[in-house]
């Protein structure tokens, strides 16, 4: 390395450019074969050939007598001549024939210069009209274009405009060769790839869906007792709801044993410790083998998936995340995890769940499976089916991945999400889990209104929905960091272990937080009017209602504690559920609050709208209403909360209520801070994604200076010039420090910026090549060059890099990586190489973690030092040890661009 540049010139004897080659030094064969070829050609009568040429022209004549239009000439008709229907059906071009390929009009082929070089050699250099991308012929990358690529390492960033140039490459050659009816066929079937992935990928999670639903309670019911072999066909695969059907009220079933009568005891002290230690027994071990799926089969099936989700739509690169492996672990951990009775739901879980089917379905076809952006595409379609079938909710699930997972989401996005929700939707619907006719468990009808006295109330939920969002997520990050700094504390199965005993502990003596969240949930929301079995006495009036009251408070307050340590375990868990679930509890309590109140005081000016014989307040509404103003503390989300809890209730009268409810929840929410659940798990784990919707003015503030104020000077990069290099020399570069690109620059006095070769396609190429380590390379149009004794690497290096002044805003910039998804900026001022930004850089920056830039910090991306990206809780995994070629830096195994795990999500 030269200089304190750190630009790379090995200008030795060994690697030397062609461009210095000595004057008096004989040329290579190669060489001299070109130049006689040229010699020979200009030696054979040139003024004859010239005249044959101008001969050939078709300017050259009398074209006086016909008259010049500028009028687009008509294509004709298919059947205007009897052969031209043949020609359409084969898909040739009508009446079009290559005139290199035919006579000339003297009826004798005349060579021209071009013609008379040898074809073997690589001229790609040159450029003709008629042969530019718009024809349908592939790019020339030895003199254009943004590089070819190897494919993308674990933990780093897509190009978005690489992916979204070589999508439309790609149309471009279909739509070129698609003539006749062969093309029309071939357009039609690939155009209908995507929507094959998405109804596949709906019927897929409509019955995983079905299935957990069906296991989970099951296993759920398990905790309390089992369906026998009576006289009303019972059995033991059945759940208690199965197992009772056709009971009104659950106590007169025979069926169903509770383990206390299964093992004889009649005392009620005895019943109560025997069905106390089995609730205790079951849950521990139903949560210990969720955490024992997850560490043992895959690490990235704990938690609620969903920041991981939004990470990778951003563009970034996890590997395993959507494998196999993740969705059977996902699906069966999730089944245990949820009879496990902790604080935790399957929503959120869902959508990775969806996202894992059609990321499997993604590798049937190569097209898409091959392009990342189009792959994110089809995933955002996808993760709508997630909440779709979790809710019962298709047009919630679509505008719960348009305003909250994805960050390109274009109209042809929002109807195929649309298809997605309703396949799976529908799917779920035709399995019927609860023979119930209920996509969920907790869809629920009113048979009353609401009255304006009550605006008030709901607002006061609206509020304390807020405050319990802004709270959960302090304490949530709180426990978080500090096991993440705590060194002393057990494994993740410990912990498991320990959460799930403290949970059924607490769980069982509150009958309230015993019953399942979905159980829980679906008697909270119901019109005590129209209940026939009350289970959880919800419905109790006069004095009764006093305990009622303090059982739901009491409950709401250890459930949120609950689900603040359980949300960040490793294993399986959403927290959409749990935080319906407080809300529904604390509003439940306020609206028995307001019915008592307006029962023992009906001539209360308030009340005055009430009908005499007709119920006035409905508690159940209460309850809904505090279960979408705590989602929507928690999560920030405001119109999907509305359509989902509109699809659940089917009533049209309450989307009021239900929006000023959330609209207060959101408000006091960012109060606290302007990060959702997600969004600040995404900031807790280091995923460096940058929201496209967010202006500066949210979550991510960005400073006002100028972008050459935090950009990495061309002082601190190692730059590598376009020529003097080897084979040998580049790998000692690859070996000396573990940057992830490299700029290139014409020569270090004048540092002209020519482009920017990533890590991955350097190493590939140093390692796929099969030439001798002295072999020269080089990076710029070297026209004496050998190409079967050099190499070449102009065709992967990114030619035409996003550049910007070295003056300009940082908002500027960071609009650049927002809305265009850049990996990287580089910064010249007049042609000069002056530094260089990329996403992570702007990440950190906008995000105000302190990081120490030094010389061999491990973990940087795209160039950047000392950025080190892990996952939460020490289980991220190192960027180098993970890399494209093959685990340790500096490693230069071969790998096909072809191979499966080049591509970015597995």
């Amino acid at each position: 390395m030269a200089s304190s540049r750190n630009i790379i010139n090995l200008d030795d004897e060994a690697s030397s450019s062609s461009s210095s080659r000595p004057p008096n030094e004989p040329r290579p064969a190669a060489f001299r074969d070109e130049i006689d070829t040229f010699a020979d050609a200009f030696d054979r009568r040139p003024r004859d050939a010239a005249r044959d040429i101008l001969r050939d022209d078709p300017l050259d004549g009398d074209i006086g007598e016909v008259p010049m239009s500028f009028k687009r000439k008509q294509k004709q008709s298919v059947f205007s001549q009897p052969g031209r229907m043949l020609s359409a059906l084969t898909g040739n071009r009508f009446g079009s024939r290559s005139p290199a390929s035919g006579p000339s009009s003297t009826g004798t082929a005349t060579p021209t210069l071009l013609q008379s070089i040898d074809p073997e050699r690589r001229d790609s250099e040159t450029f003709a009209p008629g042969t530019g991308p718009k024809d349908g012929v592939p790019l020339d990358w030895y003199a254009e274009g943004p590089g070819r690529r190897v494919g993308y390492e674990d933990l780093t960033a897509i190009d978005w405009i690489f992916e979204h140039t070589k999508e439309r490459q790609r149309l471009r050659v279909l739509q070129s060769g698609a003539t006749g009816l062969v093309g029309y066929v071939r357009q039609l079937a690939d155009s209908s790839q995507v929507w094959i992935i998405l109804v596949l990928t709906g019927i897929a999670v409509g019955a995983i869906a079905a299935g957990i639903d069906v296991v989970s309670d099951w296993l759920g019911d398990l905790k309390e007792g089992y369906c026998s072999a009576g006289p009303d066909g019972g059995a033991f695969y059945l759940n208690k709801q199965f197992c009772c059907m056709g009971y009104d009220q659950g106590a007169k079933c025979s069926d169903w044993k509770p383990w206390a009568a299964a093992l004889g005891i009649g005392s009620a002290f005895g019943k109560w410790c025997i069905e106390y230690f089995f609730f205790l027994l079951f849950s521990i071990t139903f949560a210990l083998s969720a955490g024992f799926l997850v560490q043992e089969y895959a690490i990235y099936a704990k938690h609620s998936g969903i920041p991981e989700i939004k990470t990778v739509l951003g563009g970034f690169v996890i590997r395993r995340f959507l494998g196999s492996w993740t969705l059977v672990t996902k699906s069966l951990g999730l089944c245990l995890a949820v009879a496990s009775g902790m604080w935790l739901g399957k929503e959120g879980p869902l959508v990775h769940v969806a996202c894992c089917c059609a990321n499997l379905f993604i590798k049937l076809s190569p097209d898409i499976n091959g392009n990342e952006a189009r792959k994110r595409a089809v995933l955002s379609a996808a993760a709508s089916s997630g909440i779709s079938v979790a809710f019962g909710s298709p047009i919630g699930g679509v505008l719960f991945s348009l305003e909250q997972l994805s960050y390109y989401f274009p109209d042809k996005t929002m109807w195929q999400s649309f298809v997605c929700a309703m396949t799976a939707a529908g799917v779920l619907q035709a399995l019927d889990p609860f023979r119930s006719g209920k996509l969920v468990l907790y869809q629920v009808k009113f048979s009353t209104g609401w009255h304006g006295f009550e605006i008030i109330p709901f607002a006061l939920l609206g509020i304390l929905g807020g405050v319990y969002g802004g709270l959960f997520i302090k304490v949530n990050m709180r426990v978080a960091e500090w096991k993440k700094s705590s060194t002393w504390l057990p494994g993740p199965l410990t912990q498991v272990a320990i959460v799930a005993f403290l949970t059924a502990l607490i769980n069982y003596p509150n009958f309230y937080m015993r019953a399942q969240s979905t159980e829980l949930v679906s008697s909270l929301f119901e019109d005590c009017s129209l209940v026939l079995d009350d289970p959880f006495a919800l419905c109790k009036t006069g004095a009764a209602s006093a305990s009622t009251i303090v059982l739901l408070l009491f409950a709401s307050v250890l459930g949120f504690f609950l689900a603040s340590v359980t949300f960040g375990l490793q294993i399986p868990a959403g927290i959409i559920l749990p935080s319906m679930a407080i809300g529904a509890l604390s509003g439940r309590a306020v609206g028995i609050i307001m019915e008592i109140w307006q029962h023992n005081h009906p001539n209360f000016f308030p009340f005055s709208t009430c009908d005499p014989d007709v119920p006035c307040v409905t508690p159940g509404v209460y309850a809904m209403i505090g279960a979408a103003a705590t989602l929507a503390g928690v999560t920030r989300l405001t119109v999907s909360i509305v359509v989902i809890m509109f699809e659940l209730t089917g009533a049209l009268s309450y989307v009021l209520p239900i929006m000023i409810a959330v609209m207060l929840s959101k408000w006091v929410g960012d109060a606290f801070s302007r990060r959702g659940i997600y969004e600040s798990w995404i900031h807790f784990n280091g995923y460096p994604f940058l929201d496209s919707g967010d202006e500066g003015g949210g979550a991510q503030h960005v400073p006002d200076i100028t972008a050459g104020q935090i950009m990495t000077r061309i002082e601190d990069l190692v730059v590598l010039t376009a020529t003097g290099h080897t084979i040998s020399s580049l790998r000692a570069v690859l070996d000396s420090c573990a940057y992830r690109g490299f700029p290139v620059v014409s020569d270090p006095r004048d540092a002209v910026l020519l482009g920017y070769i990533s890590r991955s396609e350097l190493a590939w190429n140093l390692a796929a090549c099969h030439l001798p380590p002295e072999t020269e390379a080089f990076f710029s149009h070297q026209p004496l060059a050998d190409p079967r004794s050099t190499l070449d690497l102009r065709p992967w290096m990114d030619q035409t890099p996003l550049t910007l002044p070295s003056r300009s805003s940082l908002h500027l910039a960071v609009s650049y990586f927002q809305k265009l998804g850049v990996r990287y900026v580089l910064f010249s001022d007049r042609g000069v190489l002056q530094g260089l930004l990329t996403k992570k850089d702007c990440w950190h920056v906008l995000n105000g973690v302190e990081e120490t830039r030094r010389t061999g910090a491990a973990g940087t991306a795209d160039g950047v030092r000392g950025v080190h990206s892990t996952g939460g809780g020490g289980d991220g995994v190192d960027e180098e040890e993970n890399s494209l070629l093959g685990g340790t830096r500096g490693s230069l195994r071969p790998e096909s661009p072809s191979d499966d795990r080049a591509s970015g999500i597995l």
